[in-house]
């Protein structure tokens, strides 16, 4: 038996969840994601980390929009909406880890949170802060 927290498969880190399972869609409506296909999946190039999914609250919007961040205001010229409170929504890992610190971290959908969010953020804390019927 493998002291490691989740054994090596052929799947790539990226395509798991951060309980080891296969990852599941975040959103499509809004269509959320680093590669914008819903699932908040990573690589190299995307320097913010947008792996955790999570449903938005009014307290992190409004928290997120005083950081310089605003998710709320649709901004149509690059397709976004603009979130609301329940919308799902990849959050990078340190921005979210900076909320929670602040006391204003929204909930997290574990099964649609990349695995590789644990190496910011400890599964501990991710579990702490799962929605509602989440594991």
């Amino acid at each position: 038996m493998s002291s490691e927290p989740f054994p090596e498969t052929e799947v790539q880190a990226s395509d798991l969840n951060v309980l080891g399972k296969p990852l599941e869609v975040c959103s499509c409506q809004p269509m959320t994601g680093w590669f914008r296909d819903g699932h908040c999946r990573t690589d190299v190039g995307d320097l913010g980390r947008h792996s955790v999914c999570c449903v938005m609250t009014e307290s992190f919007l409004s928290y997120s929009r005083a950081q310089g961040n605003d998710l709320s205001t649709p901004m149509p010229q690059f397709g976004f909406p603009g979130l609301q409170p329940g919308d799902h929504w990849c959050v990078c890992a340190p921005r979210w880890k900076e909320a929670h610190e602040d006391g204003m971290a929204p909930p997290v959908l574990l099964n649609s949170t990349e695995r590789s969010t644990v190496e910011i953020i400890s599964l501990d804390i991710l579990r702490e802060h799962a929605h509602q019927g989440m594991s």
